[in-house]
């Protein structure tokens, strides 16, 4: 058994050594290339400061050491290094001629998307149960949200989206592909790279698909049972002050996960056709490269505290500045 699946690899191996995937991207609109080589730059500037910026803004100020910014600083560090997968490759693409990419580079760059993406979706179904616990369970919060669990819950997301990669790395390494193929997208993602394999992808679709239906139903699930909860909690509370807040609190929250999950399940639904590319990749575009770049303008212009940190940030610096003039 051991001979035979290192053999298959083996052949694998000599079949897939001089196979090149050529992204087309957008290099049928021309014209738009450098438009958009300053939009995804611009993009991904912004991606890259506000992230980093919250995980500093999270790490500096005492007073957002609770679960719910623990959470979404690793939310923030997903985002940064999901970008860092997408983005670099992207801008390439835009300024270059020659937009191939190499077999394992192709295959890496699918691996570590599909472990960012995956972790993200289960990290706002986790964030999702913390806001569950501080509304309906307010007095019990700091013991249910314990260190512990929060550390068990990001580690448990890390590790089931390591688990799903590795699954589908191994099954897209069972295909073969041969000389040069055209990848109709900017990514190297599941689809655009079994279209030109020159084996059936039959069993690799398969996998690929329950096990994204699994995750997306799952992760669903814990989200709206944790915010019907939440609804009829707020609902029952006397004063409409109390009300404002807790929906407030919600509302980043669920404006990211609106935004996340719409954009994954408008790219489900659109038929594989031809036709269908150009939405393909405008919805690619959002949740690989947008969405990123959202979330931490969404946490923060929506966040008093972390309004403030900055605040203070600003007049620090600014009383410094002053101070050596």
């Amino acid at each position: 058994m051991n001979h035979s699946s290192t053999s298959v690899f083996r052949i694998h191996e000599n079949q897939s050594a001089g196979v090149t995937f050529v992204l087309v991207g957008f290099s049928e609109y021309p014209e738009l290339q450098l438009p958009l080589f300053l939009v995804f730059l611009t993009v991904y500037t912004v991606t890259v400061l506000g992230n980093l910026g919250m995980i500093l803004i999270i790490r500096i100020n005492p007073k957002l050491h609770t679960p719910m910014y623990f959470f979404l600083s690793h939310l923030s560090f997903v985002d940064l290094c999901y970008s860092t997968v997408v983005s670099p490759k992207l801008l390439e693409n835009l300024v270059v001629e020659d937009r191939t990419i190499s077999f394992p580079g192709c295959i890496l760059q699918f691996f570590f998307a599909c472990i960012f993406v995956i972790t993200e979706t289960f990290l706002l179904a986790v964030m999702a149960y913390d806001h569950f616990v501080a509304v309906c369970n307010p007095l019990l919060y700091t013991v249910v949200m314990s260190q512990k669990l929060c550390c068990l819950l990001v580690a448990a997301s890390y590790s089931w989206s390591l688990v799903c990669s590795l699954t589908f790395i191994y099954f897209l390494l069972t295909l073969s592909f041969c000389g040069t193929k055209f990848i109709n997208n900017f990514i190297c993602e599941h689809a655009a790279i079994v279209a030109v394999s020159c084996s059936d992808p039959s069993i690799s679709q398969k996998i690929i698909l329950v096990s994204a239906t699994f995750n997306e139903i799952s992760s669903l699930m814990i989200i709206l049972t944790s915010y019907v909860f939440i609804f009829i909690t707020v609902m029952k509370m006397p004063s409409t002050g109390g009300r404002h807040k807790a929906f407030s609190t919600c509302a980043s929250h669920l404006t990211a996960i609106t935004i996340f999950h719409g954009s994954i399940l408008f790219l489900y639904c659109v038929p594989n056709s031809k036709s269908s590319w150009l939405m393909i990749k405008v919805g690619s575009v959002f949740y690989t490269v947008v969405i990123p770049m959202l979330n931490p303008l969404i946490y923060s212009l929506r966040n008093k505290d972390v309004k403030e940190t900055v605040r203070k940030l600003l007049n620090n610096k600014l009383f410094c500045h002053k101070m050596q003039h």
